[in-house]
């Protein structure tokens, strides 16, 4: 980075601050740090790493494809599903299923196969 005041490429460190590196320019003794990029992603790469996953995709192949670590991935993932657990907690209990077809339908197959190997 050059320096803000007066452009100049001749810097030396400067120690740091929260965690930031100073540097020192040699041409006018301005003191400046390093600006840190913004590393959050946007909402829409998010979603798509949902849909990816919904669809079938590993961790690895997603972030391969949206350029993010697998590990980052992982956690869109794990968000979105306490955000989805937090709804679903206030929905209401099933009072009954019903497996009668179910039941009758592998019951039947059952029985043919039998007759098959005969």
């Amino acid at each position: 980075m050059n320096c803000p005041k007066c452009t100049c490429e001749k810097k030396v460190k400067s120690g740091t601050i929260k965690g930031r590196q100073r540097y020192k320019c040699k041409e006018c003794g301005c003191n400046y740090s390093v600006e840190i990029k913004s590393t959050a992603k946007p909402k829409s790469m998010k979603k798509q790493a949902l849909h990816l996953y919904l669809e079938g995709l590993g961790f690895r192949s997603i972030g391969r494809f949206l350029g993010v670590s697998n590990v980052s991935v992982l956690n869109w993932i794990r968000s979105f599903g306490k955000d989805v657990q937090e709804l679903s907690s206030e929905s209401e209990e099933i009072e009954m299923v019903e497996v009668d077809e179910m039941h009758s339908y592998i019951g039947s197959k059952k029985l043919l196969l039998d007759m098959d190997c005969c």
